[in-house]
């Protein structure tokens, strides 16, 4: 997709030349600010009840009078911010999608709330790039009848000389997203006899080779030297090798501690021997989308080559019922030497995590981010809005929440009281994998905690946000924006 600023010529937009323009308009008062043929045609319609500025209303105008272009979609936003844009424009593309439009201009109506000040920045640019992705995203690599990519190939931001160059990074930030965004949906959305352990590694060594990244892949043999018992317990289940899977972004000096994103990356989850109910059990392929979030973040990286260190770690395996699988009453001994109870094996997620984040502590983090579908818990919570945030560092929670918000990707953080801890004791071993069913997020947080005790944690439960179900089933790539938000936090 071809993203780029434009600046428009003495005739203003009546003189736009595309196939379509997009005319997001905030609220009524915006009408002051366009040229007469807009302001009239918006008004007319206005008065005929054709159109209302109201969030994700539209209206398609063909050959309208006074304009060059062929079409024009009129989208209505609830006000200027990047969010309410970005909904307008996702709008005013499902306006354009069944049309033959292959180059569309962009252009943003908003009183200024200061007079000279600028109405559109870098985050709406973003923004557009962002929503341009998700409108023209389609899935075919198991599906030959899909229907062939959108006819959409360029679009063009319109704005003024003074904000060109503003513009232009927020559409390249944007676009670098939208990537990692894309990869992370195109891992998630494949079945999981093709999005294997051994899979995820072959994407992540694609990226080392495209980029040069430092990536290494460990099998059984060096995770069992590792002492890895409670990764390994999940994966034995299973006839498909793990993989634990390691990548180097080095943007800054070597002595520069650096972050660390650890990803959940369950290609399959049956709940193991404490087999999960059959109704929409094919969605269990998704549980691996926390791993799919470090790799798009790394495709992110890749492309913006900020100043940070990155490391990326990733524990991939099945989670399978068979004659090697573990048990409920097992007990496991992970890296960090700890003992585990299992008491359900469908809690497996914790099990590969915790000796994930044990392995983080050779790097001395300046933080460790671990992100994971970990419990339907926490989309009884919160649902499929916002992601589950938990850390007791208030710094490192504030600035994940910040990231969250700037690029449209939020996080919403939940307690972590010590009493919630009393939940995970045990007779038989140091801690339980699950707790009982009242605060699931939060135990399961708790118990990870235990592992966290050398640097600077925070967890991210994306079961609601991961992928959506029903009709438009399917990956969304978040916390993509999120982490590369929060990577880009702590650049140079």
């Amino acid at each position: 997709m071809d993203l780029r600023s434009l600046v428009p010529g003495a005739a203003g937009l009546a003189g736009v030349a595309a196939d379509a323009l997009v005319l997001v308009v905030a609220g009524s008062e915006a009408q002051q600010t366009l040229e007469p043929p807009l302001a009239a045609l918006l008004a007319e319609s206005v008065k005929a009840g054709d159109f209302e500025f109201k969030p994700g209303r539209t209206l398609y105008v063909h050959r309208p009078s006074g304009l060059k272009v062929p079409r024009l979609v009129l989208a209505a936003a609830t006000d200027a911010s990047p969010k309410a844009f970005k909904t307008a424009v996702a709008a005013a593309l499902g306006a354009l999608k069944s049309l033959g439009v292959r180059h569309a201009a962009v252009a943003f109506a908003a009183a200024a709330k200061e007079e000279g000040a600028a109405v559109l920045d870098d985050r709406h640019a973003e923004a557009l790039a962002m929503a341009v992705a998700d409108a023209t995203y389609i899935y075919r690599h198991t599906k030959p009848s899909a229907p062939e990519g959108a006819k959409l190939q360029k679009v063009s931001l319109v704005c003024d000389k003074a904000a060109a160059n503003a513009l232009k990074k927020g559409l390249a930030r944007g676009q670098a997203i939208a990537e990692g965004v894309t990869l992370a949906r195109e891992c998630a959305n494949r079945p999981g006899n093709h999005c294997t352990p051994t899979f995820l590694a072959e994407q992540a060594q694609a990226l080392g080779a495209q980029f040069g990244f430092k990536v290494e892949v460990l099998g059984r043999k060096e995770v069992e030297k590792l002492g890895m018992g409670a990764f390994i317990a999940v994966a034995q289940g299973s006839e498909e090798p793990l993989r634990f899977i390691v990548l180097r972004y080095e943007g800054a000096a070597r002595g520069s501690a650096p972050l660390v994103l650890v990803g959940k990356g369950i290609t399959f989850d049956s709940g193991g021997i404490s087999i999960k109910p059959a109704g929409e059990m094919d969605e269990m392929k998704f549980d691996m989308s926390g791993a799919a979030s470090v790799l798009g973040t790394f495709r992110a990286l890749g492309e913006l080559s900020p100043k940070v260190n990155v490391v990326g770690l990733i524990a991939a395996c099945e989670n399978l019922p068979s004659g090697r699988a573990n048990k409920p009453g097992d007990v496991l001994r992970s890296m960090s030497g700890q003992t585990i109870e299992v008491l359900n094996t469908d809690a497996e997620g914790r099990l590969v995590l915790c000796d994930a984040l044990t392995y983080a502590e050779r790097f001395k983090p300046a933080a460790v981010v671990d992100i994971a579908t970990l419990t339907g818990a926490c989309v009884i919570a919160l649902g499929g809005q916002r992601s589950g945030l938990f850390s007791p560092d208030e710094e490192l929670a504030g600035r994940l929440l910040q990231a969250g918000e700037a690029a449209l990707d939020p996080a919403w953080r939940m307690p972590m009281d010590d009493e919630y801890d009393e939940a995970l004791k045990s007779n038989f071993a140091d801690v339980a994998n699950v707790g009982p069913r009242g605060g699931g997020a939060i135990t399961a947080a708790m118990f990870l905690k235990r592992f966290t005790k050398a640097f600077r944690w925070a967890h991210l439960d994306i079961a609601g946000t991961a992928w959506k179900g029903g009709a438009a089933k399917g990956a969304t790539g978040r916390p993509v924006p999120l982490l590369t938000h929060f990577v880009l936090s702590h650049a140079r």
